[in-house]
């Protein structure tokens, strides 16, 4: 079957060599495409691509509809594991792995980033959260270069990132009117109960230190130390970044979930004081691609498929629109003001 490359899916089979229009080869027949190779397409600015039918298991499906039964499973367990650290103080790790090991075997296998960020179940926010932030943080930490065994080190200090929260009263993190300044206090505490309970459970100093400092900011505004810059350990600071973007895709009591390239121009506005500027500029960089083949909506009223990013400015890529291509960078007071997901 032929498509176009804006409709491509991770997963897809190549049933034919792909060549340019230069005649350059591309890609061999038998590849099965990733988000990478379908991007390198688009910028040989190849326009259709002959695959093998897609059939109707869920090898092809979309990464959302194949993770989302194991997230909520996780979500689920995630629940119960703060339970179990309110009535006995730990965490069981064998429970921990039981609840967590069916999403994070798959992680490796994953590459649609953006679309796990879509990821959500109906259970409270802090446990959606804490499932979410596990996922980026594995994401993050591959991408900053690190082994498996130290990025699935980290994705569990991610999944327990909130655990402390299990001793403050549910009533007080959902509040929604202003907090007195009490109030504020005891919510601040609760990377140090998390500290306690993880460091109790594991015995693993990274997985404490990141859940302990994941609320620190790198120009000492952060809590509930106050430390700056490089006295923050690097999980911490990974660990920082996805906690900052799953909250702000999220939909809270007290405000409505923002887009991601909101979110993402927010994050490296924070990389130049709050945030790790390398681990928010790795991310960025390696989340961009899975914008290709996405529609950008422009401030000029105009639209079109995103068809390459920009190296040097991360917001601004080429676009094509009908026949046309806008190179949103050459185009002054011009920008991508959203992104159908």
């Amino acid at each position: 079957m032929q498509v176009h490359v804006a409709d491509l899916r991770s997963g897809d089979v190549v049933s034919r060599d792909i060549f340019n229009a230069y005649g350059l080869f591309v890609l061999p027949a038998g590849t099965q495409l990733t988000e990478s190779e379908i991007a390198k397409l688009f910028q040989h600015q190849i326009d259709y691509v002959d695959i093998e039918p897609r059939n109707s298991g869920t090898g092809n499906a979309p990464t959302a509809m194949r993770l989302k039964p194991m997230f909520e499973s996780a979500v689920a367990g995630s629940e119960l594991l703060y339970r179990e650290a309110l009535d006995s103080g730990v965490v069981c790790e064998e429970q921990m792995d039981e609840v967590f090991r069916p999403l994070t075997d798959r992680l490796p296998e994953e590459r649609d980033v953006v679309s796990m960020l879509l990821l959500n179940s109906e259970a409270e926010y802090t446990f959606n959260h804490s499932v979410q932030v596990g996922m980026l943080a594995y994401y993050i930490a591959k991408w900053l270069g690190w082994s498996e065994e130290e990025a699935l080190t980290v994705s569990k200090a991610g999944f327990l990132c909130d655990i402390g929260k299990c001793r403050i009263d549910p009533a007080l993190l959902n509040k929604t009117d202003p907090l007195t300044e009490e109030e504020y206090r005891m919510i601040r505490k609760y990377p140090i109960f998390g500290y306690e309970i993880v460091k109790r459970s594991f015995k693993n100093e990274l997985m404490a230190k990141a859940v302990l400092q994941h609320l620190e900011r790198m120009d000492g505004s952060g809590h509930p130390y106050g430390i700056k810059g490089e006295d923050i350990h690097e999980a911490a600071r990974v660990l920082a970044v996805a906690d900052v973007c799953s909250a702000m895709i999220s939909t809270r009591t007290y405000r409505e979930r923002r887009d991601l390239l909101h979110v993402l121009r927010e994050l490296h506005r924070l990389s130049f004081n709050e945030l790790d500027p390398t681990v928010v500029h790795t991310f960025i960089r390696r989340l961009l691609p899975f914008f290709v083949g996405k529609t950008a909506v422009l401030s000029n009223g105009e639209s079109g498929v995103i068809v390459m990013t920009n190296p040097t400015d991360f917001f601004r890529p080429l676009i094509r629109c009908g026949e046309t291509f806008i190179d949103v960078s050459r185009q002054q007071g011009v920008e991508v003001v959203d992104i159908a997901m």
